[in-house]
Formats: C-alpha cells, sequence, structure tokens
C-alpha cells in the first residue's frame, strides 16, 4: 500500500520537475546510460565539419554561450539571428550550446541546430542535455553529432565539454576530467572554461533543478578551483553567479523563453560577461 504521505509528495515532486526544464515525463523513460554515451569519445562526426577539437583565440577574445534553446519540430525559435551578432563582432571565436539544444531529441531538430551552426564563421561546441536524450534519441545525437565530452585545445585556453544529461558526471568522466586539467593552462598562462548542462548550485530554496550529488558537486567545483576556472550551465533556466573556492559558476537562463546569451570577454586583465538579449 502507497503510503498516505508519498501519495501527497509525489504530485508535488513532479511539479517541481517540471518548473525548470520544460519536461515531457514520457521521454524520461527512453533516456539513456552515461556509460554508454562515453564510449564514444573521439567520435567527431559534427565537429570534423566546423573546426574539429582545436580553436584559435590570441591573447585577447570573445565568445557565446547559450543555452536551452529546446529547438522542436525544426523551429529554432529565431536562433538563426546569432549570424548577425558574430558577424557584427570580429572577436568571438567560438559559441557553446550548454544542453537542451533540443525538446526531444528528434533527428530533424539536431539537424537544424547542426545547419544553423554550419552557418557560422566560428566553431560551435553542442553539449548534450537531458532533453537531447529523450525517447531513446542518444542514437541519433551519436550518429549526428557524436562526442558527449570532450576537450577542445586553444592556444591560450582549454574548453571542456561534459556530460551531465543523466543529472550526474560519473566518477569515470570526473577521473577524466582530473587527469586533463593537469595539462591545462593555469591562470598565468591561460584559462580553463568548462561547460555542462546541469547547473551546480540552486537559486531558490524551491527550485530543485541541479545536481543532486554533493559528493560529485564538491569535487569538480574542487577541480575546477585548482585552475581558477569558469564553468558555464544551464537546465534550471534561471540566471545565477556564484563564486566558491576561486571557480567562477555562470548558470545562463534559457533562451526559448527569454532570447537570451552570454558574452564572455576575455582580456589579459581578466574575464568579463555580459548577458544580452537576441531580440
Amino acid at each position: 500500500m502507497v503510503k498516505p504521505l508519498f501519495r501527497i509528495l509525489l504530485p508535488i515532486l513532479l511539479c517541481f520537475a517540471a518548473l525548470g526544464c520544460r519536461v515531457d515525463m514520457g521521454g524520461l523513460f527512453g533516456s539513456s546510460d552515461l556509460d554508454k554515451r562515453l564510449k564514444e569519445k573521439n567520435n567527431f562526426t559534427f565537429l570534423n565539419t566546423v573546426g574539429g577539437t582545436t580553436v584559435p583565440l590570441g591573447d585577447e577574445y570573445s565568445f557565446i554561450v547559450i543555452t536551452d534553446t529546446h529547438i522542436e519540430g525544426g523551429d529554432a525559435h529565431g536562433l538563426e539571428n546569432i549570424k548577425t551578432v558574430i558577424e557584427d563582432n570580429p572577436q568571438i571565436r567560438f559559441a557553446a550550446f550548454c544542453g537542451d539544444i533540443t525538446q526531444t531529441g528528434a533527428e530533424q531538430d539536431i539537424n537544424k541546430f547542426i545547419d544553423i551552426a554550419r552557418s557560422l564563421s566560428i566553431p560551435v561546441y553542442p553539449v548534450i542535455g537531458n532533453h537531447d536524450i529523450y525517447f531513446g534519441n542518444w542514437s541519433v545525437w551519436k550518429k549526428l553529432i557524436g562526442s558527449t565530452s570532450y576537450r577542445v585545445n586553444g592556444d591560450s585556453a582549454a574548453l571542456f565539454i561534459l556530460d551531465s544529461a543523466n543529472g550526474f558526471l560519473g566518477k569515470e568522466q570526473l577521473d577524466w576530467l582530473e587527469n586533463e586539467l593537469r595539462s591545462a593552462p593555469g591562470k598565468a598562462d591561460g584559462r580553463v572554461f568548462v561547460f555542462s548542462h546541469h547547473n551546480l548550485f540552486a537559486g531558490s530554496a524551491v527550485n530543485i533543478q541541479q545536481m543532486a550529488d554533493t559528493k560529485e558537486i564538491a569535487r569538480i567545483v574542487s577541480l575546477v578551483s585548482r585552475k581558477r576556472g569558469i564553468m558555464f550551465t544551464g537546465h534550471s533556466h534561471e540566471r545565477l553567479v556564484k563564486e566558491t573556492g576561486g571557480g567562477l559558476y555562470i548558470n545562463i537562463e534559457d533562451y526559448v523563453s527569454n532570447k537570451t546569451y552570454c558574452l564572455v570577454t576575455v582580456k589579459r586583465t581578466g574575464v568579463s560577461y555580459e548577458f544580452k538579449k537576441l531580440f
């Protein structure tokens, strides 16, 4: 028999879960396992067409971070307009999309993203989100994009793309990150930027849209802090900036509802960022 308290709490928890990431509850049962996706390391189907895993940066440059575009039914919600932003600012060297690029992982929506990315004059680095693996559609990502966890090398920075689509990173991925960070530049000779979908921190007590494993959160904070890096996330559809342990954590609100993107500017004197509306 279901206990009365659980019967009351269950719908409340489901409502909380739906507040953040436009949940399609049926799709949750068709998602895939992290270990299966991590086996696809170095499978760069998409990246091989847009510059691979190296990016020229220089000492001073900018880049764009966008999250939760939720492309659906071939509708990218005006994302095509990002091309004008990039063309108007020659300092922008790359763009990162922090997950939930699509609403359900459908092939036409992944292809829509790829079409937009290929129209840009800069490399684009996709991050997988929980919506991108709904309804068993990890196979689509695997075919059209490939790896979900990888490193990008720049002449003055290292970028790390992490797979948190199932709400956690896992020991294998964190071990990989720790090993890779050993050869990444430090603050004196470059920068470290980390991109993932699930946010580490919540902006309010009622928002439960974040990674739940506190030990895992503590470990990644420790790793990012060693390089005084900056980590970008999304998922909760809210803006939150938090500095802890020497690292900076920037959670960007969703593009689909707010048309927001984050413009990051790197100079010899430091890193700055600003939130902008695409239109």
